[in-house]
């Protein structure tokens, strides 16, 4: 990770505001979250990336194999591109969608992209879609990772599946497999609760506590539940993909037999989500840079734009964080705006009218939907210029 004056030597050139990725840092995650995986193939998400020259590149190193999509049109797009092996996450209502998806797996019975599935709903629509001479379409069944707890009282984990018990994933995999036309070939769980969830909230120890025990008892309750569903559904399909995890629970879900691959995304560009965890440690690989447009008082030095909020809850942490130079903080009466970010303490003194600030998303690949391209930095040089999503002419959510 350089310095801000390494930096701004690097982009003395370039115009802000711009977006760029460290390739020496992303590298080091990389390899940082390999040895974490122990082994097990990672699957890219492709959400936390949104770019596909990365993509390439990411998939072309020892260790990651196969694309976890977000939407069913992206996912045909990059199955255009040439990528193969592709897990749709998400479920999907886009009938136009499901048509072309249907005609591709004519083409390609084996290795068209698979779609997640979480209800008979989901499985009728599918096959609304399907004419006489299609092949079957491949799906995936969700299993919902959330920890229940209090006897079921209390749900702790994301609002996904609505298939928590090996009874309901068996359930539903007997009725994917009454339908000819529906091949049932994977199943996943992501636990949200664990992998998205910092365990070291600064100045918050009490909470800190309370999420590890949480998140102890959510891994061992999800190990046993998710190896009873996946023997479950073996009894009537032989599953090829037992997908779970993210960037942040490699290390426990890789550790379980039944799964047979891990996925991380966001690990890769570290965005500032991933600084409060103490089971791991991960490198700033991507940012944002700002120009100071403006100096209203000694210690404030305004920057132009930088309203790159994040999504989740509406709190301070979906704020962009200021990073470089060490000592900036944003201005809690306006925040980072649309058009312009008042940044505040000591380092903002010494920022000059031409001067950048550089900043890091809460997130991963949601930077990407404000930039048409990223800047890519190796060796204290940058190595090539490509284009994000944006930048391919594409908005997918």
């Amino acid at each position: 990770m350089a310095s801000h004056a390494e930096y701004e030597a690097i982009f003395a050139e370039v115009e802000g505001p711009f977006a760029f990725v460290d390739l020496d840092a992303m590298w080091a995650n990389a390899d940082e979250m390999l040895g974490r995986a122990g082994g097990k193939p990672i699957r890219v998400a492709s959400k936390s990336i949104r770019c596909r020259a990365l993509l390439e590149q990411i998939l072309g190193r020892r260790g990651f194999a196969g694309v976890m999509t977000f939407t069913l049109p992206e996912t045909l797009w990059l199955a255009g591109q040439g990528f193969e092996d592709l897990l749709l996450a998400y479920p999907t209502t886009d009938s136009g969608a499901l048509e072309e998806l249907a005609v591709r797996s004519v083409a390609h019975p084996e290795g068209a992209p698979i779609v997640t599935v979480d209800s008979i709903e989901h499985l009728d629509l599918i096959e609304s879609v399907l004419g006489a001479g299609a092949a079957p379409v491949r799906v995936c069944i969700e299993l919902d990772a959330a920890w229940w707890a209090a006897g079921g009282r209390v749900k702790v984990g994301a609002k996904r599946s609505p298939v928590h018990s090996p009874a309901q994933a068996l359930a539903l995999a007997e009725e994917v497999e009454r339908r000819a036309k529906i091949d049932l070939v994977a199943l996943m769980a992501y636990e949200g609760q664990i992998s998205g969830v910092g365990d070291r909230p600064p100045g918050r120890r009490l909470r800190g506590a309370a999420i590890r025990f949480m998140q102890r008892r959510s891994a061992a309750e999800l190990a046993k539940r998710r190896g009873a569903a996946v023997a479950a559904v073996r009894q009537v399909s032989d599953l090829e993909i037992v997908n779970g995890g993210g960037t942040g629970s490699l290390e426990l879900t890789a550790a379980e037999d039944a799964v047979t691959e891990v996925t991380a995304g966001s690990g890769f560009y570290a965005p500032a989500q991933f600084d409060h965890y103490s089971r791991f440690s991960l490198t700033p690989a991507a940012g944002f840079a700002l120009p100071i447009v403006r100096r209203p008082g000694p210690r404030v030095a305004t920057a132009l734009g930088g309203g790159y909020l994040a999504s989740g809850a509406g709190d301070a942490g979906r704020l962009p964080v200021p990073w470089l130079p060490p000592g900036l903080e944003l201005d809690p009466e306006e925040g980072a705006g649309e058009v312009q970010t008042p940044l505040l303490g000591t380092a903002a003194a010494e920022l000059a009218i031409g001067d950048r600030a550089y900043l890091r998303h809460a997130k991963a690949g949601e930077l990407c939907e404000r930039f048409d391209s990223l800047h890519l930095v190796a060796g204290g040089a940058i190595v090539d210029v490509v284009p994000t999503y944006r930048g391919d002419g594409k908005a997918f959510l």
